[in-house]
C-alpha cells in the first residue's frame, strides 16, 4: 500500500461526544426526553473537556499526525450573540495543545448539535438559521482561525437531515419526508453560505464533511434516494465556492427500500453486520471516493470505524478499509488523509455508550486504555509513510 508523500493519518472525536457536561444544546434535551429515541444520557462524557492535553498526547505517541475534534457551539454562543470569552480561551488552549503534539487539526464547527435557543426557534427550519449559523462561524475564524488549519462547517448534513427530520432518530425527533428533503437544501445552502461568511473572517481550507454509505436497491427509487443523500450535496459543491476540500465519511452498504416507512431494508442475512446492524463492504470505499472525487476537491476520509466489542474485527476492518484506500489513490483519487472514527469509546448518540468504536477504551474511572487494534494502527501509519 501506498500513499502520497505528506498523507495525514489520524482519528476523530466531536464535541459532544466527549467532554461531557454539554447541557445548553437540542442533544442534552433529547436525551432527557423519555419519548425520544435517545437510550441515555450522555452525561460526563469520557471527559475529554478536561482531560484533552493526555488525550492528544497518547493519539501523537501512537503516531497520528492529525487529529479531527469539533467545537460546541451551545458552550461558544449559549445565547443569540452572546459569545463566551470562557469557552472561547478554553478551545484556544485545547488547540495550542494539538498544536503542541505536532498533530494537525481538522476542526468542525456545527457536529450534531444546536444550541438550546436554535433548536426553540425551529432548528435548520428556523428563518435565520442559516444567518445564525454564519455568525458563529465568522466569530469562532475571527478567535480561533490561526489554530485550525482544517475547518469544516458541517459534519454529515444528510445524516442530520435524514435521523432528524425523517427517522426521528435524532432531534428534532420529526418523521416527515417533505421536511427532511427541505432541511436537506437548507444544510448545503448554510455550508454554502459558511465558506462565504469564514472567508471573509480571513479562514484558510474549508471543507464539508459527507457521510457516503453505497447504496443499493433498483430502479428509480433508488436514484432517488441516491440523490437526497449523495448527488444533492456532491453536485452542490461543483461549479461554486464550496470550500477547498471534501471529507469523506464511509461505513457501509446500505440496501434502500420503498416499501419500508425509512425507505431502507436490512442487509442480507449472509452478511457481516456490526454492532449498529451497519453492512461491512470494503470496497465500497473506494467506490465513495471515485464518485466524491468527481467534485474536483482534494479529498480526506474523515470518519471510516466499526462498532465491535470484538477488537480483532476492527483489526480487520482497518486493514481493509486503508486498503480500499491506497487502491482508489493508485486509481488515481486525491486523497490525502485518513481520520478513523473515532480515537476513544464515547457517547454514540441515540445508542448511548453501548456501541464500542474506539481504539481507545475508557474505564468507569476515565482511565484511557489502548486496544490492539490502536497498535494495529500505528503499524499500518508506519507502513504508509515508509519509502
Amino acid at each position: 500500500m501506498r500513499f502520497p508523500d505528506g498523507f495525514l493519518w489520524g482519528s476523530a472525536t466531536s464535541a459532544h461526544q466527549v467532554e461531557g457536561g454539554n447541557h445548553n444544546n437540542d442533544w442534552w434535551d433529547f436525551e432527557q426526553n423519555p419519548a425520544s429515541a435517545a437510550r441515555w444520557s450522555s452525561g460526563d462524557g469520557i471527559d475529554h473537556f478536561h482531560r484533552y492535553a493526555d488525550d492528544f498526547a497518547l493519539l501523537a505517541s501512537l503516531g497520528h499526525t492529525a487529529h479531527r475534534l469539533s467545537l460546541e457551539w451551545s458552550r461558544i454562543e449559549p445565547a443569540p450573540g452572546e459569545f463566551s470569552r470562557a469557552a472561547i480561551a478554553h478551545y484556544r488552549r485545547v488547540l495550542t495543545a494539538l498544536a503542541g503534539t505536532g498533530m494537525t487539526a481538522f476542526v468542525t464547527l456545527h457536529h450534531f448539535t444546536l444550541p438550546r435557543w436554535l433548536s426553540a426557534r425551529g432548528g435548520w427550519l428556523a428563518s435565520d438559521a442559516i444567518s445564525c449559523f454564519s455568525r458563529y462561524c465568522a466569530r469562532v475564524t475571527t478567535e480561533l482561525g490561526d489554530l485550525m488549519p482544517y475547518l469544516c462547517t458541517i459534519n454529515e448534513p444528510q445524516m442530520i437531515a435524514l435521523h432528524g427530520y425523517l427517522e426521528g432518530y435524532h432531534p428534532p425527533g420529526v418523521t416527515n419526508p417533505a421536511l427532511w428533503r427541505r432541511v436537506g437544501g437548507v444544510l448545503l445552502d448554510a455550508h454554502l453560505a459558511a465558506v462565504t461568511a469564514i472567508r471573509a473572517a480571513g479562514g484558510t481550507r474549508i471543507g464539508l464533511a459527507v457521510q457516503l454509505p453505497l447504496l443499493a436497491g433498483e430502479g428509480t427509487f433508488l436514484e432517488l434516494m441516491r440523490h437526497e443523500i449523495v448527488d444533492r450535496y456532491l453536485d452542490g459543491l461543483t461549479g461554486v465556492d464550496g470550500g477547498d476540500w471534501l471529507g469523506v465519511q464511509y461505513y457501509r452498504k446500505q440496501w434502500v427500500d420503498a416499501s419500508s416507512p425509512f425507505f431502507f431494508a436490512p442487509p442480507p442475512p449472509a452478511v457481516p453486520v456490526t454492532q449498529m446492524g451497519w453492512a461491512v463492504h470494503p470496497d465500497g470505499l473506494r467506490e465513495i471516493l471515485h464518485r466524491a472525487a468527481k467534485t474536483g476537491l482534494p479529498l480526506y476520509v474523515t470518519e471510516n470505524g466499526i462498532a465491535t466489542e470484538d477488537d480483532t474485527e476492527r483489526i480487520a476492518y482497518l486493514r481493509s478499509h486503508v486498503a480500499a484506500t491506497a487502491q482508489a489513490i493508485a486509481e488515481g483519487a486525491d486523497v490525502r488523509g485518513y481520520l478513523h472514527w473515532s480515537a476513544f469509546d464515547n457517547f454514540e448518540w441515540s445508542e448511548g455508550y453501548r456501541p464500542t468504536f474506539g481504539l481507545i477504551a475508557v474505564g468507569d474511572d476515565f482511565t484511557r486504555h489502548p486496544k490492539p487494534s490502536a497498535y494495529a494502527f500505528a503499524d499500518l501509519i508506519r507502513q504508509g509513510t515508509r519509502r
